[in-house]
């Protein structure tokens, strides 16, 4: 229930312990369904740009220069860094349910018209690289609008093992978008095959679309934006799903009540503000963990068929089935060791698997340079390194996404989304550089030893700064802007609110 207190419109709340308290449900299940694609969709749009890449050169498609291929994927994540930056802000003033039915559609639409592509003449291929980098604002939106959603709606002693499970449905997309574009390929003229490739993602996401419509919007944002009645038949719907499974609500600790007063409009300042005043060390422990995982993956990632070909002879034909392995490793990591991350806690399992990866990486780099792997072997430590990499890399997004007040959570996510894809964009052109014509083995080996230093320098940041989060209210571990203590607090201090703009 929320109640005014007093005439400056600040209003007594219980919304975030009424959420905490709940048990696991359908509601739950349904909300990460709904939600979670997000992750597979970029997964597997990412997948079938890659896949489809070479077919796109042909004569009898789009006959595209190399360079000219390379350039869809640079557009596309172009896409994904202004998409998350603008949708971003948009998901702090307007709420989370607007945002992630806007942003899956914006995706639905860049990618149905990117299979529409009907020609090849320079207008086309100008048409392509628009329709990439709208379904690129609209997968990066996602990012921003989904992750904020998810940690306000779980509750505290699970978001840490949803949010890692969620992000690394990533690679479940990559999964289904290598088997999709494997068959069409295969089995459908080439003309035909890359433009049905692309719109994989989009009928799923039409599924999920009408799914997304029939959810709530988060009473923490509504309670904490002014809208305290909206907040109430929010948590009360809630509350009413996860009791007709027939589970019975605990009671609500009274204690967890919070006084809040909206503040004005928050924007990039504010979040500026908060990041390097109230939270230096949070910022810098959010972009190193980002930039870190993202370095590694896209070094590894987007030049792995370039390794199985030039260093072990692999034909590109047979490279889906590396991937696949490729992949399955990097999804069963945070699906199964994410719940280790609310019990053994943040700070152990964040650096633990920064480090080991990190480790790994570098043992797996001698065991190449002593020319004692194949194809197979290569991939295998492929696996295992990012059996526990994966896991570590969805823990970047769960940390940006709690340890920074909610007014501003969407932005933050936003904000170290974008430093990491301008780090990341580094990756592929050193690692590529590195790899040349697969003759000197010794570069590729002071690579992936620059990739485990980068891993492990990410682990020890972790162990140093890393907060612990496990198991507590997000408003425990940030104090939100709209929360009446930040005005006592400053009024002690002498003057006004330094968050307000």
């Amino acid at each position: 229930m929320a109640e005014a207190l007093d005439s400056g419109g600040a209003v007594r709340t219980l919304v975030p312990a009424r959420i905490d308290r709940l048990p696991w449900s359908r509601f739950h299940t349904r909300l990460v369904a709904a939600l979670g694609v997000a992750w597979i969709l970029d997964g597997l749009e990412i997948t079938v740009a890659s896949a489809v890449a070479d077919t796109l050169t042909k004569p009898e498609t789009l006959h595209l220069s190399s360079t000219a291929v390379g350039l869809i994927a640079t557009v596309y994540l172009a896409g994904e860094v202004v998409g998350a930056l603008v949708f971003g802000n948009l998901s702090d003033r307007l709420g989370r349910r607007k945002l992630f039915l806007i942003t899956l559609g914006i995706y639905l639409l860049g990618s149905g018209l990117t299979a529409a592509t009907l020609g090849n003449g320079a207008g086309w291929v100008a048409y392509l690289y628009v329709t990439r980098f709208i379904a690129g604002t609209g997968i990066g939106g996602e990012y921003a609008a989904i992750n904020s959603a998810i940690d306000e709606l779980i509750p505290a002693r699970y978001r840490g093992r949803v949010d890692i499970a969620v992000n690394g449905t990533y690679w479940a997309g990559a999964i289904i978008g290598t088997l999709g574009t494997y068959i069409l390929l295969n089995h459908w003229s080439l003309s035909l095959g890359w433009r049905l490739g692309f719109l994989i993602g989009p009928v799923l996401g039409l599924v999920i679309l009408f799914v997304r419509r029939h959810l709530p919007e988060s009473p923490r944002w509504q309670i904490m934006h002014g809208h305290a009645r909206d907040a109430e038949q929010s948590i009360e719907e809630i509350e009413r799903e996860v009791a007709a499974t027939g589970v019975s609500l605990p009671r609500v600790d009274e204690s967890r009540a919070m006084a809040v007063k909206p503040a004005d409009r928050i924007g990039y300042l504010a979040l500026t503000r908060v990041l390097f005043r109230e939270y230096p060390q949070r910022a810098i422990l959010g972009a190193s963990l980002m930039i870190s995982q993202s370095f590694l993956y896209n070094a590894i990632f987007f030049t792995y068929t370039l390794v199985l070909g030039k260093f072990y002879g692999v034909p590109s034909g047979s490279t889906p089935i590396y991937l696949i392995a490729f992949a399955v490793g990097n999804l069963a990591g945070p699906l199964t060791i994410g719940h280790f991350f609310d019990t053994i806690g943040r700070r152990r399992m964040i650096a633990g698997t920064y480090i080991l990866s990190g480790v790994l990486l570098a043992i797996s780099a001698v065991l190449f340079y002593a020319g004692v792997l194949n194809a197979i072997t290569q991939t295998a430590c492929w696996c295992v390194i990012f059996y526990f990499a994966s896991a570590g890399a969805s823990s970047a997004y769960l940390t940006v996404s709690e340890i920074f007040p909610l007014e501003v959570r969407a932005k933050a996510i936003a904000v170290f989304f974008a430093i990491a894809q301008c780090f990341a964009a580094l990756g592929p052109v050193i690692y590529g550089a590195l790899i040349g014509d697969g003759s000197h083995p010794l570069r590729l080996f002071l690579g992936y030893l620059l990739g485990a230093a980068v891993m492990i320098a990410g682990g020890v940041v972790a162990q140093l700064l890393a907060v612990d989060a496990e198991g507590r209210s997000l408003e425990d571990i940030a104090l939100p802007l709209a929360d009446t203590r930040r005005e006592g607090t400053a009024r002690a201090e002498g003057g006004g609110s330094p968050f307000s703009t």
